[in-house]
């Protein structure tokens, strides 16, 4: 067995088998319906969103909010607003216009809350695996899935499903990332492909072959997509894992940094100036975007610690990254500065696996 194989069959047992032996112990506990909390989150102030994904059908999912300037922050926000659990598996948060749009995977919905008191204020139902939110504009967007074989297209203002675009034979669809006109999206589930969506027709127009189960995307300032490719485990076939730079305009490859055997990149992320690339593989590391080559140093460095994701502010270019821990317990996020300083950490919920950033309304 390879590393990378006794690497993620570790990691299944705790994200999948080891939650089911604590739910068959405490099945019996009673876990009634939480009294709502009132929040007044203050509008004039910087926010971060901690997504923490829980277990997989353990419906132990949560969210967390984080105040840079005062170091403060509120584990579980979401039950403790609502009254009920965020449910099974979170997997994203994106917001606009003063809503937060909750991807929860494994539940197969979308929870619209307000940023502000936190209260539902709608739902998209009906999804099978939905992973991810992109707004193509105020009356559309697009939500991707892990098992559907298509995307749905939701009116954002009526919460309802509008129709699909069909994938074709590619099952997974995750990150979104736009371009013009035009949504890339990789195929990350046994899979091996970029697909390229015309928002004008909300149909698929092309596809871009990029290796064995392609993770994360960015964008950078010259209109270069970036996209981790972890080369394949679990019966995906085995390949080299790589960073790929992709001509957005002409859909070509135009350069792939390749990785050591039984390396692991993810989590891609780039600053708010489209400037500089970070991404993990045991340590976090960075790269300008017109870098020739990896880097060789790394801005934070593997300590035995499961750096799971990363995220970067795109005001003040702070990377927060979230420790997974055992899987088991509440996770840790660290604040660093760009050149890797730790600036404050903090506990959140089980399996941080994403950030989004609010800035202050001024």
């Amino acid at each position: 067995m390879s590393q990378r194989e006794m690497l993620m069959s570790v990691r299944s047992f705790f994200r999948y088998w080891m939650p089911l032996l604590v739910l068959a112990l405490t099945s019996c506990m009673d876990y009634g319906p939480a009294e709502e909390e009132v929040f007044d989150v203050p509008r004039n102030e910087p926010l971060v969103f901690v997504v923490c994904e829980g277990n997989f059908q353990y419906g132990n999912a949560s969210l967390s909010l984080y105040n840079p300037d005062s170091r403060r922050v509120e584990n579980n926000v979401f039950a403790r607003a609502n009254g009920i659990p965020l449910g099974d598996v979170a997997q994203s948060i994106t917001v606009r216009d003063g809503k937060g749009y909750v991807v929860v995977n494994k539940s197969g919905i979308v929870f619209v809350i307000d940023l502000r008191s936190l209260k539902i204020t709608g739902s998209i139902p009906g999804l099978v695996s939905p992973r991810y939110i992109h707004f193509v504009n105020d009356a559309k967007a697009y939500v991707t899935d892990l098992y559907a074989g298509r995307i749905a297209v939701v009116n954002p203002g009526t919460c309802r499903i509008t129709g699909y675009i069909s994938t074709g034979e590619h099952k997974s669809t995750e990150r979104m990332v736009a371009w013009g006109d035009y949504v890339f999206t990789n195929c990350w589930s046994y899979d091996d492909c970029i697909l390229v969506i015309d928002t004008r027709t909300d149909t698929v127009v092309g596809e871009i072959t990029v290796g064995a189960q392609p993770s994360s995307m960015v964008l950078d300032r010259n209109g270069k997509l970036w996209c981790t490719v972890e080369g394949g485990y679990g019966g995906a076939g085995e390949g080299t894992a790589s960073l790929v730079k992709i001509d957005a305009a002409t859909r070509t490859v135009e350069r792939r940094f390749d990785f050591a055997v039984g390396e692991l990149p993810r989590s891609l992320a780039i600053d708010g100036a489209g400037g500089r690339l970070y991404f993990i593989n045991r340590s976090v590391w960075s790269m300008p975007v017109d870098a020739t080559g990896l880097p060789t140093d790394p801005v934070l460095p593997y300590r035995g610690t499961l750096y799971y994701t990363l995220g970067v502010d795109p005001v003040g270019g702070e990377l927060y990254v979230a420790d997974a821990v055992d899987y088991m317990q509440a996770g840790v996020v660290y604040r660093l500065t760009p050149g890797g300083e730790t600036l404050d950490s903090f506990r959140c919920g089980i399996t941080p696996g994403g950030f989004c950033f609010v800035e202050p309304e001024i």
